[in-house]
């Protein structure tokens, strides 16, 4: 049986990397909140973990971006953040305060900044353009394959040896993903950008109309909290009735629900994002988010509820993750791909590092309905601006074939 030509060599070799990088740092996410929890760690200290690591990431993604366009050295920008992120359980495993959690988040999430665009960059210039959805759906189901991996093996480890030396055994799929990057992911063209511009000035010279897609991007990202959040919540709600550790497994087997439905919907998006419009299915991914946040408040406290709410949160991730991606590589020319790739990661960073923060003190101070409320009515104005922004005569999100 002939293989399709979009799944050439780098496409897997990104599927591999992703596939063993999210094995590592997601059977970390897993356990953290219940890490923070036993450290003594304030309610508040998971958002800011959370939203300083995604912020400190998206902003190095804008810069690595640039460079690695600059300078044409995109594998080597990849292979250099995969180190990072290969490190960063161990330096979580020594940790005896919630500051040296967020510094090993740090380290690991600004790896991941290194390394995505210029990843993103590689794999969008290996297939053709009307291939884009279904290689970043095939991209995005290994990386949640993995994270699906990764929180099953926490599980299964958890309960015959400590979370320390869980932590300790993540950096081997790290290390794993290295390999991959450094065996399968090969660049068609290396040459560095012919006239090297300022930062500020190549970013104003993207086009007028993914700016203004970013626009949309920032402001949804406000309301888009770090779902390790969302396993704080269940292990705080379902504490009562559950004890602590069965809630903290329970709050493990959702993060689970969510990352099997967004493995198994990340390629279905990309290939309706390709056949009927990449804008549409995104605006229905983030119209999901919307009624998920609400969900969440109106939902029972049990199993069921959260499941089936924690399913809806792996559909909109895998909406928002494949898509946002396609369409930057569908407005974006190959010679600032890269830097494209970094822009709309920073704008995805900049509205996780406000809302995972925001959110942890208004669930601190105020109170968790509250939270979810201020998502939604926030998410709402994203989607909204989504669709206006996109409108235009060039048929943006719609595949030309």
């Amino acid at each position: 049986m002939q293989l399709p030509a979009w799944l050439n060599r780098t496409v897997v070799g990104a599927g591999l990397a992703s596939f063993f990088g999210d094995l590592g740092y997601e059977s970390v996410t897993v356990l953290l909140p219940s890490f923070l929890i036993l450290l003594g760690a304030p309610v508040y200290a998971l958002g800011i973990i959370e939203g300083l690591s995604d912020g400190a990431s998206s902003f190095v993604k804008l810069f690595s971006g640039y460079f690695a366009d600059k300078l044409g050295k995109r594998r080597e920008f990849a292979l250099g953040g995969s180190v990072a992120t290969a490190v960063f359980p161990a330096i979580i495993a020594v940790a005896g305060s919630w500051f040296v959690v967020l510094a090993g988040r740090l380290v690991g999430w600004i790896g991941k900044g290194i390394r995505s665009p210029s990843r993103d960059a590689i794999l969008s210039k290996s297939v053709e353009k009307k291939d884009l959805g279904k290689a970043f759906g095939f991209h995005r189901a290994g990386d949640t394959l993995g994270a699906i991996a990764g929180p099953a093996m926490a599980l299964v480890l958890v309960s015959s040896m400590g979370i320390r030396e869980i932590l300790w055994l993540a950096v081997i799929p790290g290390v794993l993903a290295f390999v991959a990057i450094w065996l399968f992911l090969r660049e068609r063209d290396t040459a560095p950008h012919p006239r090297p511009r300022p930062l500020v000035a190549s970013l104003r010279g993207l086009p007028s109309r993914f700016r203004s897609f970013l626009s949309a991007v920032l402001v949804f990202g406000i309301a888009d909290f770090s779902h390790t959040l969302l396993i704080a919540f269940a292990i705080v709600s379902l504490t009562p009735s559950l004890g602590f550790a069965t809630a903290t497994a329970a709050g493990a087997g959702l993060y689970l629900v969510r990352n099997i439905v967004y493995a198994a919907s990340s390629y279905p998006f990309g290939l309706l994002g390709d056949r009927v419009g990449r804008r549409p299915m995104l605006i229905l991914g983030y119209a999901i988010a919307v009624a998920t946040f609400i969900g969440f408040v109106i939902a029972p406290v049990n199993l069921v509820a959260y499941g089936l709410l924690f399913a809806l949160c792996g559909l909109f991730i895998a909406a928002e993750d494949t898509l946002e991606g396609a369409l930057a590589g569908e407005m974006v020319e190959e010679e600032s791909r890269a830097l494209g790739f970094g822009a709309l990661a920073t704008m995805n960073g900049v509205g996780d590092l406000i809302s995972s923060v925001m959110i942890g003190f208004i669930w601190a101070f105020v109170g968790y309905s509250a939270g979810f409320l201020v998502a939604a009515v926030i998410g709402a104005a994203g989607t909204l601006l989504l669709i206006w922004t996109t409108r235009n005569p060039y048929g943006v999100g719609r595949s030309p074939v």
